[in-house]
């Protein structure tokens, strides 16, 4: 039995006018922007109450510069250091800011769903100027621990920056907010690396040859877990967002696995000047007045 199949006849599609064209990206750019907080007044009260919720800061009480970091001797200290800071906890995370410094300080713990949700929140408070002061693994074998980083990008090797940005898109933090940093260091007089680091949510990595083949063959200077996932929502949120990395191990490197008693350690000798430097720069963004984002969008 023979079945002929007879050919459809269409019509070429008629070409869009460039109206037609302009009209499809403004209808894709007020899609995109009805996702982000700046753009969804429903999700930006919801935001609002889900920062305050968690911090247990009200929004008034932030200031419009601000600190980031995993690590709860980091906020103690902070507090140390400025006796008029007020400490909150929340549900989830704690806080506290310093009305003299101009300053703010948020610890979120650990991972990049945490430090992606974080750096989309805090977009509600619209601060000038956001710096993340974390931990990270060497890789490179010139480092050691208590150097400092500041990472010029982030390679995407963890699970959540998808959701706001597309993949081929380079994880960054503001340029400005960098140099900011960069210039208190130099003043300071501590020597520093440039480069890229790998974020990951991989927490064992030391322990697979094939993962560690990859970071070496990458050419990043260290290993962390929030970095990426910060740059990527605080960009696609307006946030101006640096970060300040404190090498805390160095795991390729005979016995450089950090353990209990090596972060004591870490955190009594270098913590210290880690959030000194980054008050510091948080400070100086607040005095100095520069405008961060040097362009409109």
């Amino acid at each position: 039995m023979i079945y002929i199949m007879a050919k459809s006849k269409t019509k070429s599609s008629k070409p869009k006018s460039f109206e037609e064209m302009h009209w499809e990206v403004i209808q894709h750019k007020e899609a995109l922007l009805s996702k982000r907080i700046h753009g969804n007044l429903k999700k930006k009260k919801i935001a609002t109450d889900m920062l305050e919720r968690y911090t247990g800061h009200n929004k008034k009480d932030f200031r419009k510069q601000i600190i980031l970091t995993n690590f709860k001797y980091y906020l103690d200290r902070f507090v140390e250091q400025n006796d008029d800071a007020v400490v909150t906890e929340g549900s989830a995370f704690s806080a506290a800011s310093s009305k003299k410094q101009n300053v703010s300080i948020i610890q979120f713990g650990v991972g990049a769903s945490m430090a992606a949700l974080v750096g989309e929140i805090i977009s509600v408070v619209e601060p000038k100027a956001v710096l993340f002061l974390g931990l990270c693994g060497a890789i490179h074998r010139s480092l050691k621990v208590g150097d400092f980083i500041l990472p010029i990008a982030s390679i995407r090797g963890e699970g959540v920056s998808q959701y706001f940005i597309p993949p081929q898109v380079p994880a960054l933090p503001t340029f400005k907010v960098q140099k900011f940093v960069s210039q208190i260091l130099i003043e300071e007089g501590f020597e520093y690396r440039t480069g890229t680091i790998h974020s990951t949510d991989f927490r064992f990595w030391e322990f697979d040859q094939k993962f560690i083949s990859n970071l070496i063959e990458e050419r990043v200077l260290a290993v962390e877990m929030e970095t990426a996932a910060l740059f990527a929502s605080a960009f696609v949120s307006k946030v101006s967002m640096g970060a300040l990395l404190l090498v805390s191990d160095c795991p390729l490197k005979k016995g450089g696995i950090k353990t209990k008693k090596s972060a004591s350690g870490i955190f009594q000798k270098y913590t210290d000047k880690h959030i000194e430097l980054g008050i510091k720069a948080m400070s100086n963004i607040a005095l100095k007045g520069e405008k961060i984002r040097h362009y409109d969008w």
